[in-house]
């Protein structure tokens, strides 16, 4: 019986091992999203957890509900948070739309529920579920992709009453991120978060496989799908960990090589699809791939950059970020966002003409104080003026940010001299250090960059007084003893 034969009769067709289907989604480069594959869009707002909006946010909103069209004719102040939670409600539903697209769907239909409150069991009611079901019939749609993250026994509950495979929006995006890693790191990163995402759940999945000669728990011929994948998955996780371990430990070796001469790394940050990769480009030529869709850019890059006063940087372009990044994601890639960690200064890339720049600002914030560097030092730039109209307005930045356009490559000078001035020139400082004796490389990049004054071991530990350029001696500060005034 063919696969459309069993949609014909009501059944699913069989499901490949769990594993199977991962590897074969990671050879392909796609994740769990065939290309063409028809999408039915779901879409839930919880009425109960709308944002509480300050007046002044109000007042803001209320000017970008009006300018994308938004009716407000009679509102006064205290009716438009309805219109202002819309507008963002419509705008997450377009951002969705759009995830769906880059993951390779087509959008067959779009649905959306608001309720007070989720469903425990499958996060929409009855009702809706039902409605899903019709419309999967009607469009012929492969699979329902859910603009939530659904706990696993929500995920089960679905697939037990939906006709086709259901996806979350970790899923998806980790399917996205999957298309675009190009690196062995990157891809390894990916593999990693998508394995640990299955792994709780697989709970009732492959059940109705035949147990005879062996059954739950035993490692025998004819065990279930379930201890199957498990034992499969634990041992890739493992494997998998020990490759990116191994890749890291000569990344961190190429770090301390560059380390060694002083050089202030400066990073670009912000939402998806800001235009930072074309903006990286436009100061760097360095030819990243500029794409549309969102998380084209998910290796970071690393160019050399030459400013106004001479002084060199390394300029680092990273992935974007987006509303609602889960947790777990922000967590798998945080080695891909160290250069962000280790920036001397962050560039923050807006799209000055979306609608939703001040939100997107919010949740960028949001995720640099994840990473523990929202005190770094940040110049707001304001990307895509060429696409602001004259009867638009700018968005209004913070002090000193910058207005420029990175395809058009407007404004560039006044970034360029910005970043010099806001890199203060290196110090001369003096400072103690005491390192393990493992740590020749440190070792090795003060002798190179700054004038060792003083050096003795003790055991294993080396006592080392150095003189040299604040930038280089900083970032060794973890193994200061004292500094010296």
């Amino acid at each position: 019986m063919t696969t459309e034969d069993g949609k014909r009769n009501g059944r699913k067709p069989a499901r490949r091992s769990l594993v199977e289907a991962h590897e074969a989604a990671m050879r392909h480069g796609r994740g769990d999203l065939p290309q063409a594959e028809r999408a039915v869009l779901v879409a839930v707002e919880f009425t109960g957890e709308r944002r509480k909006l300050t007046a002044a946010a109000r007042l803001a909103k209320t000017a970008a509900a009006v300018s994308a069209g938004t009716a407000l004719d009679g509102l006064d102040l205290s009716v438009a948070p309805k219109a202002v939670a819309d507008l963002d409600f419509d705008a997450s539903l377009a951002e969705f739309e759009e995830l769906a697209r880059s993951a390779g769907a087509e959008v067959a239909a779009t649905l959306i529920q608001r309720r007070p409150r989720p469903d425990p069991a499958t996060l929409v009611g009855q009702g809706k579920l039902e409605e899903i079901e019709g419309v999967i019939a009607s469009t012929g749609a492969d699979l329902v992709l859910f603009d939530h993250d659904l706990s696993p026994s929500q995920l089960r509950n679905l697939e037990a009453k939906l006709p086709c495979r259901v996806i979350d929006r970790t899923q998806l995006i980790l399917d996205i991120f999957a298309r675009h890693a190009r690196t062995r790191e990157g891809q390894l990163q990916v593999e990693l978060a998508q394995l640990e995402y299955q792994l709780p759940r697989l709970a009732g999945r492959g059940k109705s496989m035949s147990q005879l000669g062996g059954g739950i728990g035993t490692r025998g011929p004819g065990e279930t799908q379930l201890e199957t994948d498990r034992r499969k998955i634990n041992l890739r996780i493992d494997h998998v960990k020990e490759q990116l371990e191994s890749v890291r430990r000569i990344r961190r070796q190429q770090r301390q090589r560059r380390e060694a001469v002083p050089v202030p790394v400066v990073a670009l940050v912000g939402y998806t699809n800001a235009g930072k990769s074309t903006l990286f480009n436009a100061l760097t030529e360095a030819g990243v791939l500029e794409s549309a869709r969102m998380f084209a850019t998910l290796d970071p890059k690393l160019r050399q950059l030459t400013l106004p006063s001479r002084r060199k940087i390394l300029l680092s372009d990273t992935v974007g970020f987006i509303r609602n990044l889960p947790h777990t994601l922000v967590t798998s890639f945080r080695a891909t966002l160290e250069e962000v960690e280790r920036a001397e200064l962050l560039l923050h890339i807006r799209d000055a003409s979306s609608p939703m720049v001040d939100e997107q600002k919010t949740q960028v914030e949001k995720v640099l104080a994840e990473l523990d560097v929202s005190k770094k030092p940040v110049i707001e730039v304001l990307n895509k003026i060429d696409l602001v109209g004259n009867d638009e307005g700018m968005p209004m930045g913070a002090p000193g940010s910058i207005a420029v356009s990175g395809l058009k490559k407007l404004g560039l000078d006044h970034l360029l001299a910005a970043i010099d001035a806001a890199l203060v020139v290196d110090p001369l400082i003096e400072m103690q250090f005491r390192l393990p004796q493992s740590e020749g490389a440190v070792l090795a990049a003060l002798e190179a960059g700054a004038v060792v004054e003083g050096k003795r071991f003790e055991g294993n530990l080396a006592y080392v007084t150095a003189r040299g350029p604040a930038s280089l001696l900083n970032r060794f500060r973890r193994f200061r003893e004292r500094a010296i005034e």
